[in-house]
């Protein structure tokens, strides 16, 4: 465990794997006038109308949030949030005749924090590795962020495995790394990530102050209607978990480093590989992170149905901040490509 991270008091006992708790929707809340829960137990296994289980895939034990039967639908969320993100997305799936499932990626949630393995080639193994500890064959792949840069890396790599892909708030990898090496303004947006590049000190500022940093970055990263402030409470609390700080950053450190590395050349040369499933790719217009005009275009590496979908006046988390209008947008597109 890194050092510098605030150590959080242990929680208590879950329910064993596979069983689900009270339907209410909401993070674990500490107790009345501690909303925040300072100084008690906080736990990523928030109660809903899903069930809580752990599984194993590509050397890691992964954590799941699981509701309804169906094809399955698998939802992997971005930086800096966990599986509760999909919370509305989880439910409107479940009722539409979908196995919604979302994941806590490697080092965050309630997933293992491995001493490596945050390449992207890797985390994407993890994904079709969790869809075949699933049972099934394929899946509708939802990719938010960091959960979307690696949908386009699965559909490369595992192909058979991907029904369909809704890519929201990411760039095609080779767009990203284009525009991180010749685009000023896309360079400017990604300040934080060439922030992360140095040793230890990206992950004390992220602790710190009950992790006030992300709350700042969750706020400055939406539209008008932003995120709900539970949720915000929600990140915060979740990148306090220690080894989460330094684990979700390792990514990004992978992907600014790897630029004049033979691993990362290797890996860009592999991403001109055509997509062969439909592909839904949501951005938001007002999104400062990742700019409108760096993820246009990705349809060029599509050999299939390709929809680009901008949403005014939204930011970095269309699934947050609009859920009503992307879950529209989402259903319509999976129910499209259901068989």
């Amino acid at each position: 465990m890194p050092l510098d991270q605030k150590p959080v008091p242990a929680k208590p006992a879950e329910p064993r794997p596979g069983t689900s708790r009270p339907a209410t929707g909401r993070p674990a809340p500490g107790p009345a006038g501690d909303p925040a829960g300072a100084g008690v137990a906080w736990s990523v296994r928030s109660p809903g109308p899903w069930t809580h289980r752990d599984l194993a895939a590509n050397g890691a034990r992964f954590h799941i949030a699981e509701a309804g039967d169906g094809p399955l639908v698998l939802l992997v969320h971005g930086w800096p949030e966990y599986w509760w993100a999909w919370r509305h997305q989880l439910t409107a799936l479940a009722e539409a005749g979908y196995r919604a499932v979302a994941l806590d990626l490697r080092g965050i949630g309630g997933s293992d924090r491995t001493p490596r393995g945050y390449d992207p080639a890797n985390l994407a193994l993890d994904v079709t590795g969790v869809i075949r500890s699933l049972g099934e064959r394929h899946a509708h792949l939802v990719g938010h962020a960091t959960g979307g840069s690696l949908a386009w890396v699965a559909a490369v790599m595992r192909p058979s495995v991907i029904r369909s892909l809704t890519v929201v708030s990411a760039a095609h990898p080779r767009h990203l790394r284009r525009a991180l090496l010749t685009d000023r303004r896309q360079i400017a947006a990604f300040e934080h990530v060439l922030g992360f590049q140095r040793p230890w000190i990206p992950e004390r500022r992220l602790v710190a102050d009950d992790a006030a940093l992300v709350g700042e970055y969750l706020r400055a990263w939406t539209g008008p209607n932003g995120i709900e402030p539970e949720a915000v409470e929600a990140y915060r609390q979740a990148i306090r978990i220690p080894s989460t700080a330094h684990c979700s950053i390792e990514p990004y450190r992978w992907l600014m480093r790897s630029m004049a590395r033979p691993d990362g050349l290797q890996f860009a040369r592999r991403m001109k590989k055509p997509i062969t499933a439909p592909t839904l790719h949501v951005q938001g217009a007002a999104d400062p992170v990742l700019l409108a005009h760096t993820a246009l275009g990705a349809g060029e590496y599509v050999e299939a149905p390709y929809r680009w979908r901008l949403l005014p006046g939204v930011g970095h988390f269309p699934h947050e901040e609009t859920p009503e209008q992307f879950t529209e947008e989402l259903l319509a597109w999976v129910g499209q490509h259901k068989d």
